[in-house]
């Protein structure tokens, strides 16, 4: 859309699209400056991206409600942010805001198969997955937004804010639980 506004010398829609994947790349961004590395490794600021996603999600609601341009910068930002997150820890197999790249691996594995090559089936089963969750999403959304129009996006805000809160929670006792096992480890010395 970006380019069909370019091609069109449209000022308004150019600026428009260029800012919806500048909201895009700052969300990637702010995933890069918060996690910092490529593998998962539990202890990283995952709980950190997951809440500051949930608000913008949730920030998005009454701007899109108003009419407001913000609102879909605030969303894009957000998904931004949820893809490279997820990125950093499935080394870039799973891409969670877009579907090309598991089309293409289906179809790479099905000229593989046709030749006879061996096909990779734990990334087949993992592309059927993301695409059966990417379709009941799509329709679970659909559905949503038909009765609760933009407010449907605070569902996705609360699964990703309690995901954050949990995840919280779980650093806080694995830090309490080395904290209990280094003790245990000196009064056996003493």
């Amino acid at each position: 859309m970006l380019a069909a506004a370019l091609a069109s010398l449209d000022g308004t829609g150019t600026l428009h699209f260029a800012a919806v994947i500048g909201s895009f790349v700052a969300g990637t961004v702010l995933s890069g400056f918060l996690i910092q590395d490529s593998t998962l490794q539990l202890g990283r600021r995952y709980g950190v991206a997951l809440l500051i996603e949930s608000l913008l999600l949730v920030a998005a609601v009454p701007l899109l409600k108003g009419n407001s341009i913000w609102g879909i910068y605030s969303a894009s930002c957000a998904c931004g942010l949820q893809n490279a997150m997820v990125s950093t820890y499935s080394g870039a197999v799973v891409r969670t805001t877009h579907l090309s790249g598991m089309f293409t691996d289906l179809g790479i594995f099905l000229g593989h198969w046709m030749r006879g090559l061996p096909v990779d089936v734990r990334r087949l089963r993992l592309c059927f997955l993301i695409i059966s969750g990417f379709l009941c999403g799509g329709v679970a959304g659909t559905v949503a937004f038909r009765h609760f129009s933009y407010s449907a996006l605070l569902i996705p805000s609360a699964l990703t804010a309690v995901t954050a809160l949990s995840y919280g929670v779980f650093r806080i006792r694995q830090r309490f639980n080395v904290q209990r096992a280094r003790t245990a480890e000196v009064s056996k010395e003493g």
